[in-house]
């Protein structure tokens, strides 16, 4: 099923391509959570001349992400967790708690852009970097303490 993305995806495309994706992949999640819409032979031709307005759009986003990036850059976050035996935590530290730990700093950033990898699963400190923009990252220093 081939989707024109509303929004960037991770991992799977920016705003405006045109994307093959499976087609539960695309009816079930993409195009009811509002980040793509099915790519008809009509969507496709109002794209080409839309694609100018898609890009005006983005530029104003990464200048928008390219200022919260100087104040959200070399931010340093804590978060405490219980701990087992030779420092390591019971689960692991999740996307969606660092996300949840800078909403209450006061930045909005979605849990999806948070790019923790496999996880953080021991005391320590960390650099995880946050998508803000198509190209545009920050990097937050995360402290993963005991509680």
């Amino acid at each position: 099923m081939e989707v024109i993305l509303k929004e960037d995806v991770p991992n799977l495309g920016e705003m405006g391509e045109i994307v093959d994706v499976a087609p539960g992949y695309g009816r079930n999640y993409l195009i009811p959570q509002g980040l793509a819409l099915p790519a008809s032979s009509a969507k496709k031709k109002e794209l080409a001349h839309q694609k100018r307005l898609i890009e005006q759009q983005k530029a104003e986003q990464r200048e928008t992400a390219l200022e919260v990036r100087g104040d959200l850059d070399g931010l340093s976050i804590t978060i405490p967790k219980r701990v087992a035996e030779e420092d390591k935590l019971y689960g692991s530290v999740s996307a969606r708690e660092v996300a949840d730990v800078l909403q209450q700093e006061g930045f909005e950033v979605e849990h999806r852009f948070v790019e923790v990898g496999r996880g953080l699963d021991e005391l320590g400190i960390y650099r995880v970097p946050i998508k803000l923009a198509s190209g545009v990252y920050a990097h937050v220093i995360v402290w993963v303490v005991t509680v």
